[in-house]
């Protein structure tokens, strides 16, 4: 990566504090961890959830939502959350869990096994957008919360990379569907794959239903 300048540095000082505004609301509490998943829309792969607790001080240049961020930055910040957070976990909600149970379920299933990873026990977490049931511990459900906490935006990334190269596998296996470039997305070349050649076994099911008879 380019070296950033001071300028850039300063202002990104700046704008990461802004995203502290419910670790700062919350560090009474003690350790603050911060939940978010990637992988709810695709019509094919798991769902993956994330969970990380950082150093209260910690700066991470350009740590954002993840759908904000390059792929070669979040490669970068994956690296840097892993080597610098208290503590991570992550779960993984397969595609036959979410047919299954459906696609809330299991995401709250990836929730609670990340959760369960983590080597240190939080005492709040901040969850992107939703209520994780079946928790004993204090939550905060924040709408966009990728974006307004540093926590959740962590496990943005983390989630992120983690699932897009689980799918960079799967392309090696069904590389008919172009999962290394859609990621499992309802992309038209994906569902022209689909209406050509049928689900395979990471295919969610109860997704594909307008594409394919089976």
């Amino acid at each position: 990566m380019r070296k950033i300048s001071e300028e850039k540095l300063a202002l990104e000082r700046q704008r990461l504090e802004g995203m502290r505004e419910f670790e700062n609301k919350y560090s009474d509490l003690g350790a603050v961890a911060g939940i978010d998943e990637a992988g709810r829309g695709p019509l094919a792969g798991p769902v993956v959830a994330a969970a990380v607790i950082l150093p209260k001080d910690i700066f991470l240049p350009f740590l954002n939502d993840s759908k904000k961020v390059t792929e070669k930055r979040r490669d970068v910040l994956f690296d840097q959350i892993k080597q610098e957070a208290i503590a991570y976990g992550i779960g993984i909600a397969s595609n036959a869990l979410i047919d299954e149970i459906n696609i809330l379920q299991a995401t709250y299933e990836a929730m609670r096994e990340a959760i369960s990873k983590l080597s240190k026990t939080p005492d709040i977490l901040l969850v992107d957008a939703v209520h994780i049931p079946n928790i004993s511990l204090k939550q905060v459900g924040i709408v966009k919360g990728d974006a307004k906490s540093v926590n959740i935006a962590a496990a943005s990334i983390l989630a992120k990379v983690t699932r897009d190269r689980l799918m960079l596998e799967y392309d090696k296996i069904y590389p008919e569907y172009g999962f290394a470039s859609n990621k499992g997305y309802g992309t038209a070349k994906h569902i022209e794959a689909l209406k050509a050649y049928g689900a395979c076994d990471i295919h969610r099911r109860s997704f594909i239903g307008n594409f394919v008879c089976e």
